[in-house]
Order: C-alpha cells, then structure tokens, then sequence
C-alpha cells in the first residue's frame, strides 16, 4: 500500500483529501505544519506529499525546497489557493512535480496522486536494455534500471519527474517531440493547455547536463514545434 503524507493546516480540507486518499487505497498521515512535515517525511518515508503552498510558519516553498536540498526526492503534488503563475513556476522550479489551485475536486487530487504514482513506477520497472545499460549520448549516460544518469563520469542530481523527462527524451533521441506528446508521455494526463510544466523541467534539465545552458548541445528547443535530444557523438 502506497503512503501518502497530507500537509495542510485546514482541518477540513485535510480531512477531506484522506478521506478521498483513504477510499482510493492509500495509507494516509498527515501534518498541519511545514516542520512536521520535514520530520514526518524523514521518519515516515511517504511515497508522495500532498503539499499546500499556505502553512503557518514554514511555508509549502520552503519544505519544498529543504526536501530536494536534502536529496529527497519524494514525488510532490502542491496546493495553492493563489491564480498567480509566478507561484505556479516557483514551486516547480523548487522541485514540485505537479501543482493544482484551490478550489479543486477531491477526484482531481486522486487522479493526480495515481498518475505521479503510476509513472514513477513505470521507470523504477523500466526494462533495461541488457543487464542496465545505459543509454549513451556524447557523455551523457542514463541508466533506466538503476534510476540514475552521468554527465562525463559524474553524477547528476535528478528528481523522479526530471529522470523520467530525460529518460523520455533519449529513448526518442533525434525525434522533435512536441509539449503536449511531452505531457501525455511523462506527465500521463491532460493539463488543460498548460505546458508551462514542460519548459520548467527542461530549463532544471539543461541546468544540469549542458555546458553552456544558451547554447545548449543535448536538448535543443525546435521553435514552433517542441524539443529534441541530439544523437551527440561521443
């Protein structure tokens, strides 16, 4: 049974959300407070947060940001009550993998946990090609059983949903791959036109394996149509 961990200082809202959680299956804890929160998910090891931006003290940012400083990476669906985008973007460029604004439908909230949930499964199960190999691009090298990619020998640190967009890409490595085809295959569900999400997590991707982010060598932006991930020889 899959642990979800509800972070929200609204006691009926909190309620609601594990009660809905609950029926669809899932073990539910929840915390009222950004601290408990951090303390909950260390102690108690969720599979997926359902993280509200508004919490007294240490907001929904900040736990957000604290947990990927960290190196946790557990998935994290955010709540806000705000219509501003720029809280929208900041929450997933501090490492949010969905957001939903209030007021919403419990079934969306569940519809949303079983896709974050499901396409975390798909890559942890993902079918290597031959006892893990990787994919090798220049000197990029991603490896789908073990959950891990390399730039030039070292490292690179990734969330879940960053993993499964760069694993997407290399698997389709020399195909122009359009936003919404982007957030069918990685995302797994409609976002109403938004595909904002898209070009966040390509931003924190290039971050992280190209040289130069303004020219970037590996995921290169086809203007008019989506991205691509070049066959960089190695």
């Amino acid at each position: 049974m899959k642990k979800v961990l509800i972070v929200e200082d609204e006691p009926s809202i909190a309620t609601l959300l594990q009660y809905n959680l609950e029926q669809a299956g899932y073990a539910v804890i929840v915390a009222h407070d950004g601290k408990t929160a951090l303390r909950m998910t260390n102690e108690e090891q969720p599979d997926l947060l359902v993280l509200d931006l508004m919490l007294p003290g240490m907001d929904g940012m900040d736990v957000c940001k604290t947990l990927r400083q960290e190196k946790i990476h557990t998935p994290i669906l955010m709540l806000t009550a705000k219509t501003d985008e720029f809280d929208k973007i900041l929450g997933l460029e501090l490492g949010a993998d969905d957001y939903l604004t209030k007021p919403f439908s419990p079934r969306e909230v569940v519809a949303r946990v079983k896709a974050i949930l499901r396409r975390s499964e798909l890559v942890k199960g993902a079918q290597p090609q031959g006892q893990d190999a990787p994919f090798v691009i220049g000197q990029l090298m991603i490896y789908p059983e073990r959950i891990e990619a390399k730039m030039a020998g070292q490292p690179i640190d990734l969330t879940p949903k960053e993993f499964e967009l760069l694993l997407y890409l290399a698997r389709h490595s020399g195909k122009v791959l359009n936003r919404e085809q982007l957030l069918d295959a990685v995302w797994n569900y409609e976002y109403t036109g938004d595909s904002r999400i898209v070009d966040v997590h390509i931003s924190h991707l290039r971050e992280k394996i190209e040289p130069d982010t303004k020219q970037p060598m590996y995921i290169k932006t086809i203007r008019g149509f989506g991205y691509k991930m070049e066959q960089v020889k190695s």
